[in-house]
């Protein structure tokens, strides 16, 4: 069995030009919490790499987590300067929909998200297959949570799995046979 290592011990200083965003990140800051970012950046330096991945196809850098440092130092002028134009960066090695989970578990771990941004994020997920059980486990939400962001988006196809009777019962649902039920449901299709 090979050993784990976390991508922080192999940060790397990526020229600017090299590294772009996603398409995808919910997460957004106020104009206040920018700029403290950039004198956060300026008076400590980075004190965190951007998590990345590596389009080899590109010779590009995609940005997973890290977006607002990556923007600070493409917009402030002091920190690119002294920065030399090179971001610091760790690369993680996931395929598009293990990034996005690993992008909405760094924003929701720090803060608050665009709604909307998470409903598309959410259908993206169900088109590549993911199933709610695995959706809620690796984004780190409640099946509740889950079902709200579905009825946002209001595509019948985010519920072409679920089974439903033809009325219904306020009972007190339980997660557990929630999940049972779904794992049941994608072991089918």
């Amino acid at each position: 069995m090979n050993k784990f290592t976390s991508p922080v011990y192999n940060v790397r200083a990526v020229p600017i030009d090299k590294v772009r965003a996603n398409d995808y990140n919910p997460n957004a800051v106020a104009p206040p919490e920018m700029a403290l970012l950039e004198t956060s950046i300026w008076e400590d330096g980075y004190t965190q790499p951007v998590v990345t991945y590596y389009d080899s196809d590109n010779d590009m850098y995609i940005v997973v987590d890290g977006f607002h440092r990556y923007l600070t130092l493409k917009n402030s002028r002091r920190i690119f300067e002294r920065e030399g134009g090179m971001l610091p960066v760790v690369v993680i090695d996931k395929e598009l929909g293990d990034r996005m989970a690993s992008t909405i578990r760094h924003n929701r771990a720090r803060g608050t998200h665009n709604i909307e941004l998470m409903s598309t994020i959410v259908a993206e997920l169900v088109e590549m297959g993911k199933g709610d059980r695995w959706i809620c486990q690796h984004i780190g939400m409640s099946l509740d949570e889950l079902l709200r962001l579905k009825q946002i988006t209001g595509v019948a196809a985010l519920f072409a799995n679920r089974s439903f009777s033809q009325s219904w019962e306020a009972d007190e649902i339980d997660e557990q046979e929630l999940f049972e039920e779904e794992v049941a449901n994608e072991e089918d299709a």
